[in-house]
């Protein structure tokens, strides 16, 4: 079995998983394209009401704003499978520190689109939203 860290798509997601956990916003949004799509979670939510996804840099810095930058997150990857040249899959799990002893973990399935040049064009993360929200209350 191969781990495949010359596919582009897969070291996007490795790129993403690891600057998000340090908590490193600007080496983050380099990641993406100028015209990316981030989708976390897929389809409605309160993090993303049309259902559409963040488009674009500013958005996608608006939801590291909101969700990421204020968290303690950590995520842990169970498979990674490439598809194509350009996607990939990632099994993984996100667990956040919430502070006075609470934690959330979240399994989710991650799907990452790349340009020929590895920045991530969309990133879709699969994940119920209202899952987590019972763990927070």
């Amino acid at each position: 079995m191969t781990d495949h860290l010359d596919h582009l798509a897969i070291k996007a997601n490795i790129q993403s998983v690891t600057l998000a956990s340090e908590g490193n916003k600007d080496a983050w949004l380099a990641l993406y394209a100028d015209d990316a799509i981030l989708q976390d979670p897929v389809g409605k939510s309160p993090l993303e009401e049309s259902g559409n996804g963040h488009a674009g840099k500013p958005a996608i810095e608006a939801f590291w704003d909101t969700v990421i930058g204020p968290s303690n997150i950590q995520i842990h990857v169970k498979k990674r499978i490439p598809s194509g040249d350009r996607h990939c899959a990632v099994l993984q799990t996100a667990i956040n520190d919430m502070g006075n002893g609470k934690t959330t973990e979240v399994d989710m399935i991650a799907t990452y689109e790349v340009d020929d040049n590895g920045l991530i064009k969309r990133m879709s993360a699969y994940w119920c939203f209202d899952d987590l929200m019972k763990q927070m209350f």
